[in-house]
């Protein structure tokens, strides 16, 4: 019988990084943050103790030198995991991300390998405003030779760490602030996974939501209350950004008589939202039924003031009213919004939320 064991989708990350270092002695995790007291929300927390400050290890703010370093150490036989902690802080190094590491494998005929992680955070709940809140995972995933993940469950975040740092590939690791301390379970005896491929989270009847990142918990969360107004939603994870599962969000909608809607966690225009749309239209049109919705950001930068950020976000109750509008059920939005309103300030998921950021 499997040990399955219950903890936070950070703890997952800090288990795998633990695991990984134990299986791989080649194996670096250096990044900004990485010894600091809070241990980027815990997910380092006590593993330069363990391992030595050879191997885990802060670096300073040259993200293009580190980077570069990094991928010089992944090519001389190591498995480097970088930590920029922010996404916005990864476009300093884009040129050494698009021009070296996701490219050096093609350009030497497959004899040599980059085996680099690099783990960025998206979302609202830390750092605010135009430069410190972007969701930048559409641009980085139109990069041919880099891989791009967004594990929303704790046990994805487990298994995808562990496939990432396993993959002679370059691998661009994205975390959402506010998953950090959901709960989830985590079966360390599982086959190992492949970074690819969506995971329904929900069975549904009537119409499938394919969200990305948190805003997969987002589509749970409207699943729920619409349950009580009839409607039986479908949840697909689309945590792989770019390989993007097609074929499992047509099956579903087989099922769901051809109703879709897509919950991005990021700006609209040009978003990974829009391509799986796209792919879906080219290769499965047939089977959409119904004018699909996209709930995405709006196009314009995230505002610093937390009164305005109010207003950027959308969320379960977003999703939930475009569902009912689309099912003909425009009667029941204004009890839906009735049923999610929360005391809770709006920066705060839930209560189990906790800082810091």
């Amino acid at each position: 019988m499997h040990d399955v064991k219950v903890m936070t989708y950070g703890a997952a990350i800090r288990e795998a990084l633990d695991d990984a270092l134990a299986k791989f002695p080649e194996m670096l995790l250096i990044g900004e943050g990485v010894p600091d007291p809070k241990t980027i929300f815990g997910t380092t927390q006590g593993l330069r103790e363990k391992y030595g400050a050879e191997r885990v290890l802060d670096m300073p703010l040259a993200e293009n030198g580190m980077t570069g370093i990094c991928i010089g150490a992944a090519l001389a036989g190591m498995r480097p995991v970088l930590v920029h902690q922010r996404i916005d802080f990864a476009l300093l190094s884009v040129d050494q991300l698009v021009n070296n590491a996701a490219k050096w494998h093609y350009m030497f005929a497959g004899q040599q390998q980059v085996p680099l992680v690099i783990r960025v955070i998206i979302g609202r709940g830390w750092g605010q405003g135009p430069q410190h809140s972007q969701s930048l995972q559409a641009m980085f995933a139109q990069v041919p030779g880099l891989k791009v993940v967004m594990p929303t469950t704790a046990g994805d975040a487990y298994h995808f760490m562990l496939a990432a740092i396993a993959d002679n590939n370059p691998v661009l690791f994205i975390e959402h602030r506010w998953l950090h301390h959901i709960q989830g379970e985590v079966d360390k005896e599982r086959p190992a996974a492949a970074l690819t491929g969506a995971a329904v989270l929900r069975q549904g009847a009537d119409i499938t939501l394919a969200g990305f990142s948190h805003m997969s918990i987002e589509a749970l969360k409207a699943a729920t209350v619409l349950a009580k107004y009839g409607v039986d939603a479908e949840v697909l994870d689309m945590r792989c950004v770019n390989g993007l599962d097609v074929d499992s969000v047509a099956v579903s909608l087989a099922k769901t008589g051809g109703k879709l809607l897509i919950a991005d966690c990021a700006p609209e225009m040009a978003s990974i939202g829009h391509q799986l749309l796209s792919k879906l239209v080219l290769a499965h049109g047939g089977r959409l039924k119904h004018v699909p919705r996209l709930i995405a950001y709006p196009n314009h930068p995230v505002p610093t003031s937390h009164f305005a950020a109010n207003h950027y976000y959308p969320g379960a109750e977003q999703i939930a009213c475009a569902v009912l509008d689309m099912l003909a059920k425009s009667e029941f939005i204004e009890s839906v919004i009735s049923d999610m309103q929360s005391d809770l300030p709006k920066d705060q998921p839930d209560r189990s939320f906790v800082g810091p950021f």
